[in-house]
């Protein structure tokens, strides 16, 4: 099978560092959210399909700048990855690895990263395909350290990882040192309660940060 996730969009995603992880309940708020993110830096979006406005807010930020990757997550069935596909996500993430799911990616040619936290997880994910893993829950399964053991038989082909949950800014820079991270998934940058209040401000500079400390990181 050919690499699951296109190398040229996994590049991109990678000299972003971040990949702001939300949730939109309103339709409406995709644009401003997309605007507040894109003014602070971040052009990578992880839109989990939780809620019934998810897939038509996909449409609309598929479309809105030809800066910004927007992908989708929590992609559980075949059928959501369909839905994810004709909203034209870029990118799809799962927090498991199903290969029922990894097939529906592959058969309609979206890039996808599986969730992982196993060594026979990972392997799963390397025979499909998946070069690119998401390593979930990070924060709760012991973060950078848990990832470089469990990577350290695969480091030779390539592997690398985004991790996601319990991301904080104080953690970002930790990760991103390392060259097994391709970037770092993070609902803190624009957590639901400030997508709620309309607080794009905070949700910008929330942005600017989480570049900033990308930029550091990586420097």
């Amino acid at each position: 099978m050919k690499n699951a996730f296109d190398p040229a969009l996994a590049s991109r995603i990678q000299r972003s560092g971040n990949i702001a992880v939300i949730v939109i309940d309103k339709v409406e708020d995709a644009k401003p959210l997309a605007r507040a993110l894109l003014d602070g830096g971040i052009n990578a979006i992880e839109l989990t399909f939780r809620t019934p406005a998810a897939a038509e807010a996909l449409s609309i930020l598929s479309k809105f700048s030809d800066e910004l990757i927007a992908g989708a997550g929590t992609i559980l069935t075949p059928e959501q990855m369909r839905q994810a596909a004709e909203a034209g996500a870029a990118f799809a993430v799962a927090p498991g690895l199903n290969p029922r799911v990894a097939k529906a990616a592959a058969d309609l040619g979206i890039s996808y990263a599986p969730g992982v936290m196993t060594p026979s997880e990972i392997e799963l994910g390397l025979e499909l395909g998946c070069t690119l893993q998401k390593f979930f829950p990070a924060g709760a399964i012991g973060g950078l350290k848990t990832i470089t053991t469990l990577a350290a038989p695969y480091k030779h082909l390539g592997i690398r990882f985004i991790p996601l949950g319990g991301i904080t800014p104080e953690t970002t820079a930790e990760y991103l040192k390392s060259p097994l991270i391709a970037a770092c998934g993070g609902s803190w940058i624009a957590p639901a309660k400030l997508i709620a209040a309309n607080d794009w401000d905070a949700i910008r500079a929330n942005a600017a940060l989480a570049c900033r400390i990308a930029a550091e990181a990586r420097a």
